[in-house]
């Protein structure tokens, strides 16, 4: 599969028509040393090569999609006026297109009122999240389920929050039984529910805890940064399109644009409900926000210095793809979650395999059968290593017992962990690809089996 590289015409013609906007300015001379620079890049292009084909259908490991062809012109387009969204002095155009963009993004979950701005990634902007609720209900403990991606309890650990993991059910989603139990015993400030988690793509059961939440009047803070743009696809089951448009009713949502987005790294994306949460972040600096009456984004923002060219090429892109439930952007989210649903088919039926619970999302889980917990870890990884020799790059993830336990009650758990074999179906091209995938890890699961079969008997 070779590279895209005929939008890159385009690039020249934007260049030429953004220099239009400047051309009353002197004439500065510029000369560039092709020769130096070819050495250089060509260069960087060997030295990247050292990479897995994350752009590539083959790849189905991590969460990792390459971004769109719009978003690597608009981005590296604007890096020839490197804007800087921290105040209008330095991003006054990508500033704007980012209040745009922000919007855009709210909406998709109910919210016209809100408050919002881009961030370097899901981390920092669940930072905010966190950092919003220690400051609305201080000294209050944060739970979240113990599937939750690490960074929740790190921020919290930074922020000096205290922090408890609270148990999954078979599903990998929040156990709402055990939420309610600490709930009973402990004065809770802050409860973050997961869209979509990192290892299973589980999604947790917000309408029950929104029930909680009128009783015990917790906040809800929504991590979607792996599964919020979901919401706008149509072949959800129908429990998870009831999470999906319960969402309107959190206090703060995170989605990373750099995840399902199609955006370059890092672009994550914070967004709050409630537009007085502005006046927290309000500081004033003698050297800033001097050129506008106009909100400078550096206002509301944890960092300052921000890439402008993250927001100049989410604009571009939501221009190109608007977040409607029925255009090319849903369509494609579409696609990959028909994938998943469908590789998640042939492996249920394999008996060489186990599975956890059926996808929610566009992540698949599964294992090697084996009696003992321990062993099955062993297979599962000769099976990742074997796969990426035959150019099929998956993930693993250390799962507990409790995930199997509808699926696969049988296991001898000699260990508490098992690792399983992992696949993010997140490119639409999966879903023509999904019959070479299969029958890769047709070959290469019984070419481990085999092996293992022919050693026992030795």
């Amino acid at each position: 599969m070779t590279l895209e590289k005929e939008s890159l015409k385009l690039l020249l013609e934007g260049l030429e028509q953004l220099e239009i906007g400047f051309q009353g300015l002197p004439k500065v001379e510029h000369t560039a040393n092709l020769d130096a620079l070819r050495i250089v890049l060509l260069e960087v292009a060997e030295r990247m090569q050292n990479n897995y084909p994350y752009h590539h259908p083959l790849y189905i490991g991590q969460i990792i999609k390459p971004p769109t062809e719009i978003a690597r012109l608009a981005y590296t387009l604007s890096l020839w006026i490197n804007p800087n969204n921290h105040a209008l002095d330095g991003g006054k155009a990508s500033s704007a297109m980012e209040k745009e963009a922000v919007a855009e993004i709210a909406k998709i979950f109910g919210w016209d009122l809100h408050l919002g701005h881009l961030s370097s990634g899901g981390t920092m902007a669940n930072l905010e999240g966190l950092w919003i609720a220690r400051t609305l209900v201080p000294n209050k403990k944060v739970v979240a389920s113990n599937q939750s991606h690490y960074t929740h309890q790190r921020i919290c650990s930074a922020l000096g929050i205290p922090f408890q993991a609270i148990p999954c059910d078979s599903r990998a989603r929040m156990d709402v039984s055990s939420l309610k139990k600490i709930l009973e015993e402990e004065d809770i400030g802050t409860v973050i529910v997961n869209i979509g988690t990192t290892a299973t793509g589980a999604v947790d059961p917000l309408p029950d805890i929104l029930e909680l939440q009128a009783e015990y009047g917790f906040r809800i803070h929504a991590d979607a940064a792996y599964g919020g743009y979901f919401t706008l696809v149509d072949n959800l089951d129908a429990e998870t399109r009831t999470i999906f448009d319960c969402l309107k009713e959190v206090d703060s949502i995170v989605v990373d644009p750099h995840k399902h987005g199609l955006q370059p790294y890092g672009c994550g994306c914070i967004i709050f409900k409630d537009p007085s949460i502005g006046k927290i972040y309000k500081r004033d600096a003698s050297y800033t926000y001097f050129s506008s009456n106009e909100l400078h984004l550096g206002e509301i923002s944890f960092e300052c210095s921000r890439p402008g060219a993250s927001a100049v090429a989410l604009w571009a892109t939501q221009r190109l793809l608007p977040l409607t439930s029925s255009g090319k952007f849903a369509t494609d989210l579409s696609k990959g979650r028909k994938a998943a649903l469908l590789l998640f088919e042939r492996i249920q039926k394999d008996s060489r395999f186990i599975v956890a619970s059926p996808p929610e999302l566009d992540i698949v889980v599964w294992a090697p059968k084996a009696k003992n917990a321990s062993e099955i870890s062993l297979r599962s990884k000769e099976i990742f290593r074997e796969s990426a020799l035959q150019n099929l790059h998956l993930a693993m993830a250390e799962l507990p017992r409790e995930l199997f336990a509808d699926t696969a009650p049988e296991i001898n758990w000699d260990v508490k962990y098992i690792t399983c074999l992992r696949s993010c179906l997140i490119k639409p091209e999966h879903l023509d690809w999904i019959d070479r995938i299969w029958n890769i890890l047709d070959l290469v699961t019984n070419k481990v089996l085999t092996s293992y079969k022919t050693n026992v008997s030795v």
